[in-house]
């Protein structure tokens, strides 16, 4: 076997693991979940995670860069694809926005387990776990910059504050949705995280 075919195959074998493991982590913490459950839930052998992972603790680490990573590339296309078409920045901004409710949407387990990560202190991979945060919200950031360079942004804004704050309203409004109100549709959420962005929702004109 050629070595592309046996790396494609390694990489569909370790999204199942992750997949099993998010699911198992989210459904009962990460200390009551062994691997013999991921194992089992991924339909392969045991040999098989340690063959992929040293460890839980590693494949955990893994899973969430590998999370975040899709969840950075969602956002940086969302932004480019909103650039591309002549959009503004705060065009940018609300197209990842949506792409934020979308991917959480479609990952709602890694999206629990990332945000309740973020307020531990005592985990082998918190060092980690700043690391890809920073990334999602440097995609943020980037954005920021580029509308307080061109004058569409305040030059008043703190860039990094405002950029978690961003991200951090998509991830609690989206996890608030699903688990409160399920029947609302993720126009109907974006929507009103649309007009939070851009500032439509006092009563002035």
């Amino acid at each position: 076997m050629d070595s592309s075919a046996t790396s494609t195959r390694r990489e569909a074998t370790r999204q199942k693991l992750y997949e099993a493991a998010v699911t198992l982590i989210a459904e009962q913490g990460f200390s009551a979940t062994t691997v013999d459950e991921i194992a089992e839930r991924a339909g392969v052998a045991k040999g098989t995670v340690y063959y992929n992972f040293a460890s839980k603790s590693v494949l955990f680490e893994e899973l969430l860069r590998h999370g975040v990573g899709l969840l950075t590339a969602s956002l940086k296309e969302a932004a480019e694809k909103a650039a591309g078409s002549g959009g503004t920045q705060v065009d940018a901004l609300d197209a990842m926005i949506r792409a934020g409710l979308v991917f959480i949407d479609r990952y709602p387990a890694f999206t629990q387990l990332y945000v309740a990560e973020l307020w531990r202190t005592n985990r082998a991979w918190q060092s980690t776990l700043m690391v890809v945060r920073q990334q999602a919200v440097a995609v943020v950031e980037d954005v920021l910059r580029a509308g307080v360079q061109n004058g569409e942004l305040s030059e008043e804004i703190d860039i990094p504050l405002t950029a978690a704050a961003l991200v951090g309203m998509v991830l609690v409004a989206a996890l608030d949705w699903q688990a409160f109100q399920p029947e609302r549709s993720l126009d109907d959420v974006h929507s009103a995280l649309s007009r939070l962005l851009q500032g439509r929702v006092s009563g002035g004109r």
